[in-house]
């Protein structure tokens, strides 16, 4: 009996990611995943035993990944305030071909599959629950560090700050003209900038 070609199961995920971020759950079908993936269909349930938990595998990449990268700049950062402002201002500086100027995985996941799929709607709750923990943290050093006046909320600003980023994201995958989301994002920026005591 012949064997299944062997498969790079990071590579795979990164090209399950990518097609199922582009399309969504339920309009990604069995055939564009074998095209995607270059697997035949027993090899993809073999490898990860469902269309569902395929997705949550993904789902768990792309949000592992976004966390990582924004910990990173976080880390680098002297002024918090500043690394959130200039977050921002970083979306519309990305390159027409950069998946990130898609609407937010996680987001457009809560909405595709909040009445059908309740494990996966779950799943990307808990993820968008915690990256405005990632937010949380950078605002409540802002405040430790004296840019954030002391009655400051951390969680409060979080919450807007992610909003911010969704509204942002949306305008992108809308295809908004760049001077327009540049402004957008300039206007954000400055909000967070503002913020800081003076």
């Amino acid at each position: 009996m012949a064997r299944a070609a062997p498969y790079d199961r990071d590579q795979t995920l990164s090209a399950a990611m990518s097609i199922f971020w582009d399309r969504g759950y339920h309009a990604t079908s069995l055939k564009d995943l074998e095209q995607a993936l270059s697997m035949k269909p027993g090899s993809i349930y073999a490898a990860f035993k469902s269309k569902e938990n395929l997705y949550l595998l993904a789902l768990e990449k792309y949000f592992t990944a976004s966390r990582t990268l924004f910990r990173d700049n976080a880390a680098r950062a002297a002024s918090p305030l500043q690394m959130l402002a200039d977050h921002l201002r970083a979306y519309p500086m990305l390159p027409t071909n950069d998946a990130a100027r898609q609407a937010c995985m996680l987001t457009k996941t809560m909405v595709d599959t909040r009445t059908t799929d309740p494990v996966i709607a779950a799943r990307s709750r808990e993820y968008m629950g915690a990256m405005r923990t990632e937010f949380t943290t950078v605002f409540a050093k802002a405040k430790a560090q004296g840019e954030l006046p002391a009655d400051a909320d951390p969680a409060r600003l979080a919450r807007r700050y992610q909003a911010n980023i969704t509204a942002l994201r949306l305008e992108l995958s809308a295809g908004s003209g760049q001077p327009d989301l540049v402004d957008l994002a300039e206007d954000m920026a400055c909000e967070v900038q503002a913020l800081h005591t003076h």
